[in-house]
């Protein structure tokens, strides 16, 4: 009697597009391991993310708004889950692989640093000071997070598909669509990096009106008139269009008008929500936050777990254990090492 996996992948045969992943063909692991009866390749690799430390971190880093008093602004974790219930959306109309969908959405930002892009800056430029040849790139950490860093170095071993969907994800700035040459090797993994542009451009706009940074009125008219007056609406408009013009295509894409409008939007985020959501001197202390903590970490190795040994490698290996060491901290507890570090604590006299 075939076990509940073979039965599933049977399942996937039978009711997949031939264009989905299968799992019982992936490319497979990094290091060989028996299949779980249970659960398919992809199953397995989505349970591991869920369970790993990086994605519980997730809840305490910042999406857009650095540490908001109030509740209900985005943080790195629910831009994820929400990415996911898109980019499962699409994957289900489209008859895809659902599972490895959600698998390379919840990984897809694992590797993002506290206090979000500011943050992500912050880190590349400091590591490049004790490493003229090194970059960060929160895609390329979210890799090395289930590569090397997840259970004490062990990593999560994850397969060849759901580790390509995570480090193609990001598309920065660019436009949609994205060259040929850096788009993920599967429709799911094209399907998240489609579902990541459309869950931030709007989540990011609904946060902006709600910080007071923007009305509904500040947004292009054009666009609104033709994705729709709502964050619902533009949501549906965007996924609708992705799913009509992808049905039975070797390729994840949008229609031209949606695709230009969804553009427009996320350059009108970048010029008036993202710089004006955390002023110059707010911007001025995450920086120097990251780079004082990193300058302390360098000249203190073993402050850092295994910074000594990296030390006896070069410093080269200090700074790359140093920038895996800040890209993992949360907001506040990079904060809290910050002020354990560099504010004087208070002196108590003896009563």
């Amino acid at each position: 009697m075939p076990t509940p996996r073979e039965q599933r992948e049977q399942l996937e045969d039978q009711t997949l597009s031939s264009l989905a992943a299968r799992s019982a063909r992936t490319r497979g692991r990094q290091r060989p391991e028996p299949p779980c009866p249970i659960r398919t390749a992809f199953q397995r690799d989505r349970d591991r993310i869920i369970h790993s430390k990086a994605f519980r971190r997730l809840s305490h880093k910042t999406q857009v708004f650095i540490a908001p008093e109030a509740d209900h602004y985005r943080t790195r974790l629910t831009h994820t889950l929400e990415v996911a219930q898109i980019a499962r959306t699409i994957s289900r109309a489209l008859r895809l692989n659902e599972d490895l969908t959600e698998a390379i959405a919840l990984g897809h930002d694992l590797g993002h640093t506290p206090f979000g892009h500011i943050g992500e800056a912050a880190l590349d430029a400091v590591y490049r000071e004790f490493d003229p040849n090194a970059h960060f790139h929160h895609a390329e950490q979210s890799l090395r997070v289930v590569d090397a860093l997840e259970k004490d170095g062990q990593g999560l071993n994850l397969t060849h598909e759901v580790r390509d969907g995570m480090r193609r994800h990001s598309k920065g700035m660019e436009d949609l669509p994205v060259e040929p040459e850096d788009r993920p090797q599967t429709l799911e993994g094209m399907v998240v990096s489609y579902a990541d542009r459309v869950g931030y451009v709007n989540h990011d706009i609904d946060d902006a009106i709600r910080a007071g940074l923007i009305g509904e009125r500040d947004l292009p008219p054009d666009c609104i008139a033709l994705l729709g007056d709502t964050h619902a609406k533009r949501i549906t408009t965007m996924v609708s269009d992705i799913v009509a013009c992808s049905a039975d295509s070797p390729t994840i894409e949008m229609g031209g008008k949606v695709e230009t409008a969804t553009n427009r939007l996320k350059d009108f985020l970048y010029t008036r929500v993202y710089s004006a959501a955390h002023d110059a001197a707010q911007a001025d202390r995450v920086r120097h936050l990251v780079t004082e903590l990193f300058r302390f970490y360098m000249a203190n190795p073993s402050a850092v777990a295994g910074g000594e040994e990296a030390a006896g490698q070069g410093a080269a290996s200090l700074a790359r254990r140093v920038c895996d060491h800040i890209a993992g901290m949360t907001d506040r507890f990079a904060a809290q090492q910050f002020e354990a570090l560099f504010l004087p604590r208070r002196w108590r006299a003896d009563a």
